[in-house]
């Protein structure tokens, strides 16, 4: 398993631009960080005020841009939404794939499923994550928000599935058990996080990741 192949593959069908190269001239180069800082100030707004904070006039507002200057890169609200989304399900993918390969080369392959959840549960405490939790929330009830959301989650979902894999060759004579203990995985730890109230308690909230770890396990040992 190549690991960079590997993410560079994820990262790239995720957004096609991973791996271009930065702006030859200065100015483009000021201009494509302006960008990023507004996305950026996109994601802080959704996290802090939910979807209807994610304004283009209070992410200029918090960047200190200028009405013409936010006008400029993003025109109207819902194209600065579909950065958002993407730079979301982006930064989602990466945080996982650096916090997995980044351990299983220290502790070695044969802990791979128990640093497989760990990655997944650290990347799920980021602020990416909150705002991926907001955007999933609204877009339930917000038609606008739905047609730019629902092809991104199936687009990070057909990647994930497509690409795992690679990353777990052990499992290809079993791949419906290894989709089986994704999804699981993943539909655990977010109702940990929905659940924040009842499961305040770390040790109880541990107790109940630590069993989806061995039940996630028992489907790799039964295979």
């Amino acid at each position: 398993m190549n690991a960079d192949n590997l993410q560079d593959r994820m990262l790239s069908a995720i957004m096609p631009e991973h791996n271009a190269e930065p702006p030859a001239r200065w100015q483009q180069r000021k201009s494509a960080q302006t960008r990023q800082r507004l996305v950026e100030a996109g994601v802080d707004c959704l996290v802090e005020g939910g979807y209807s904070g994610l304004t283009t006039a209070a992410v200029a507002e918090r960047c200190a841009v200028s009405r013409g200057a936010m006008h400029h890169h993003f025109p109207t609200r819902l194209e600065l939404v579909a950065a958002v989304v993407e730079h979301v399900f982006y930064q989602r993918m990466r945080r996982f794939l650096d916090d997995y390969f980044a351990a299983l080369k220290e502790r070695g392959e044969e802990l791979m499923i128990e640093i497989a959840c760990e990655a997944h549960w650290q990347s799920v405490q980021t602020r990416e994550y909150a705002a991926y939790l907001e955007l999933l929330v609204a877009a339930r009830s917000d038609a606008e928000l739905a047609a730019l959301f629902q092809p991104a989650a199936r687009q990070y979902d057909e990647v994930w599935t497509r690409e795992m894999i690679e990353a777990f060759p052990q499992w290809e004579r079993h791949w419906q058990d290894l989709k089986l203990a994704s999804d699981f995985t993943q539909v655990l730890h977010m109702g940990l996080l929905l659940h924040r109230t009842p499961f305040a308690d770390e040790a109880r909230r541990e107790q109940v990741r630590q069993m989806g770890n061995r039940v996630v396990r028992g489907l790799y040992d039964r295979k």
